[in-house]
């Protein structure tokens, strides 16, 4: 075989889809606040990266590594959403796309002026068309994190507040994708020791998981994040409650997933759910530190296991998997 067909050989298998049957955590070498949405044959993925919106396209969310992102969004050079770009989540709602960030104005930074922002996409591909500024989504506090899901026909929106010296877990019904109505609702503050590490006492990254029986949830991040003790921890409501009454929500008392000092994982948080292609495993998206002391930049990243249900309908988070453990990937 000539030097001129291994060549060509060696082009073509790099044109073909990865055929791995495994991967190996961090999916990303960093990336905070991960999250990714799938949607007719693709996953769209995206992350914190401070200074714009990214979105990575792929049929194996594994392969992150493969991809090219591509920046959808800069922030303007000045104006309330001009810096420290945060935390964005892709929603597909009404068939349009959704990206909600959280930012602040440069001329006066800080958790006083930081909110949740939105731009709509109404192109297929949220790859292609405009991307067409919103806003700022009308909360009634400052805060971060923000997250959308629909229960029972009617579409809530999720935010971690600032409300005095902490940060709260608050609930709001939406008029349409950039805009709450009603009462918004804290449904959570912190309470508990592990809620409270690293000098603040903090809630955040609230997302939305329907269980197996007759309970919904919202998993949130606790602590911050640059403790090594940030972890998940979870609230929990009957199917048919009223969501916006806090009476609702009922608190874990212990964390469902945190850092293992044995696997050499720490500071496990902000997470999002993913189904398999083939929509019959669920998937739990999250970053975390490779090692203690690491802290809340660059070095955090993102991280893919699986997770299973206990007999009463509620997830099993089980514990942070080993980096460089060998695993299955989502079934297709």
């Amino acid at each position: 075989m000539t030097n001129r067909i291994i060549l060509l050989i060696f082009f073509l298998a790099c044109l073909l889809p990865s055929t791995a049957q495994t991967f190996t955590n961090p999916i990303l070498p960093s990336g905070a606040d991960p999250w990714a949405i799938y949607h007719e044959g693709y996953y769209y993925y995206t992350h914190t990266l401070g200074n714009r919106l990214a979105l990575w396209k792929t049929k194996d969310l594994t392969a992150l590594k493969d991809i090219t992102p591509q920046t959808i969004w800069t922030p303007p050079s000045a104006g309330p959403n001009s810096k420290a770009i945060w935390a964005p989540e892709l929603h597909r709602l009404d068939n349009k796309w959704y990206i909600y960030y959280t930012a602040t104005d440069k001329a006066n930074d800080g958790d006083a002026n930081r909110y949740v922002f939105v731009l709509e996409n109404t192109a297929a591909d949220p790859l292609q068309g405009t991307w067409v500024d919103k806003g700022k989504v009308n909360t009634e506090h400052a805060g971060l994190d923000g997250s959308v899901f629909e229960h029972r026909g009617t579409r809530y929106f999720l935010y971690s507040a600032y409300v005095g010296p902490q940060s709260v877990l608050v609930i709001a019904r939406m008029k349409n994708p950039w805009t709450l109505e009603g009462t918004q609702t804290i449904i959570a503050a912190p309470t508990h020791a592990w809620e409270k590490f690293g000098g603040r006492q903090i809630l955040e990254g609230p997302e939305f998981l329907a269980g197996k029986k007759d309970e919904v949830f919202i998993v949130y991040s606790a602590s911050a994040c640059w403790a090594d003790e940030y972890a998940l921890g979870m609230l929990a409501a009957k199917t048919n409650a009223n969501l916006l009454d806090p009476r609702t929500w009922t608190k874990v008392s212990t964390p469902v997933f945190q850092q293992s000092p044995a696997h050499n994982v720490y500071a496990t948080g902000h997470n999002a759910f993913v189904q398999s292609p083939n929509g019959k495993e669920n998937w739990l998206l999250y970053h975390a530190n490779t090692g203690p002391g690491q802290g809340c930049d660059h070095r955090r990243s993102p991280r893919l296991q699986s997770f299973t249900w206990t007999a009463d309908g509620r997830p099993d988070f089980g514990q942070p998997v080993k980096a460089d453990s060998v695993l299955q990937i989502p079934a297709r």
